[in-house]
């Protein structure tokens, strides 16, 4: 019997050894496991044993990255020690030496350096492009071109991806398509369902969910998870099993906290729409009734001081980061899209005003009135006049 989602992310996958009946999974907090005798350790090479060695296979890492596969409908899984090393996994899986990468040019800056300042070191080309014009994507298409990169919801003008237009625009070319679900969740997009082949979530984000742990998962096609999971097994990017299980119980409540902090979002996007202390919100609110995400990106208008406003958010932490259950802001400019050349920045609208905000799962009306308290005092000048 189908299970909807709620359902699915407290049931999708629980890891049981050896008939112990433990309600929870336990930690495998052990680098190494036994053999009885040399034929069993053989037997291990020749497919036959579950667990060597922790960097290569956990039964608590197995256990997020098949949790996270079965909520995207994927094939398989295998969790990382990061997103980025997620995304790296997942890039690795497909693209060697000489090949190229058409990219979104609004992905998350991190990704953005991995792309253009690491793996070009190796031979992996990336053209960044803006994937709002399909027609620029077709035209960056080269002949060695192997993946197109993009993310579910863009980080952090949070421009909500065309898939479908970019999975079939792939499949006509016989290009592997990747896609960062991490702001989208699969509550919200499942994107392996639309026909992506490989799907990344920094699970340090909204899978993992109270800021406590550094996780990624990369979920997608049988045969490519074979390959990303080689490169994390063989670049030592492997997730340690006290870390996965901590995101695996933090995936439990993803439901909860997603919808809690989605509507939150919206009513605080929707409150701020009007401000005469804000330039420009950013809001997906036409992709469904109660939006999409629960991220806000605002401009701030240029009257308003902008250290001062970030100064003046009382319990509002500033954090370079993301997605914890507590209401938080960033400064992309000087975090996450600081290593992007100024005339990128310039061009994505990456600013000194620009500020990210992830909302929480507080009162909505203590959230919306905080916001309005520091639009207030960092606007103070302009709205004495």
């Amino acid at each position: 019997m189908a299970k909807r989602f709620e359902t699915e992310v407290l049931h999708s996958i629980h890891t049981k050894q050896k008939g112990i009946k433990s309600k929870a999974t336990p930690i495998y907090q052990t680098s190494a496991f036994t053999f009885n005798d040399l034929d069993e350790l053989e037997g291990f090479y020749q497919g036959e044993g579950s667990y060597l060695y922790s960097r290569v296979g956990n039964p608590n890492t197995d256990e997020l990255g098949q949790s996270v596969a079965a909520l995207e409908y994927a094939e398989d899984g295998v969790a990382a020690s990061s997103g980025l090393a997620a995304i790296l996994a997942g890039v690795l899986a497909v693209a060697r030496n000489g090949d190229h990468i058409v990219a979104a040019d609004d992905v998350y800056g991190g990704s953005f350096h991995m792309l253009k300042a690491e793996l070009e070191r190796f031979g992996i080309e990336t053209t960044f492009v803006s994937f709002s014009d399909l027609d620029k994507v077709k035209q960056a298409i080269k002949q060695n071109t192997k993946l197109l990169y993009t993310e579910s919801i863009t980080n952090p003008l949070l421009r909500v991806e065309k898939l479908e237009e970019v999975i079939s625009l792939a499949k006509n070319r016989n290009l592997t398509v990747l896609v960062d679900n991490t702001f989208a969740t699969p509550l919200h997009v499942r994107p392996f369902l639309l026909g992506a082949d490989l799907v990344v979530h920094s699970a340090t984000k909204y899978i993992g969910g109270h800021s406590d742990v550094t996780s990624g998962v990369v979920v997608g096609k049988k045969e490519l998870i074979a390959e990303a999971r080689a490169r994390i097994v063989n670049l030592g990017a492997n997730l340690s099993p006290f870390e996965a299980w901590l995101t695996c119980r933090g995936l439990k409540t993803l439901a909860l906290r997603m919808k809690a902090q989605s509507e939150n979002a919206r009513l605080l996007a929707d409150s701020l729409s009007d401000n005469q202390n804000v330039a420009k919100v950013y809001y997906p609110f036409a992709e469904g009734e109660k939006g999409f995400g629960a991220i806000v990106t605002i401009e701030l208008a240029e009257h308003v001081d902008t250290d001062l406003f970030f100064k003046s958010l009382g319990w509002v932490k500033i954090v370079p980061t993301l997605a914890g259950v507590e209401t938080t802001v960033s400064h992309p400019l000087k975090t996450s899209h600081r290593a992007l050349p100024p005339q990128a920045q310039a061009e994505l609208g990456i600013t000194y005003r620009l500020v990210r905000i992830s909302v929480g799962i507080e009162n909505s009306q203590d959230i919306i009135e905080q916001f309005k308290a520091a639009l207030v005092l960092s606007g103070e000048k302009f709205n004495h006049r």
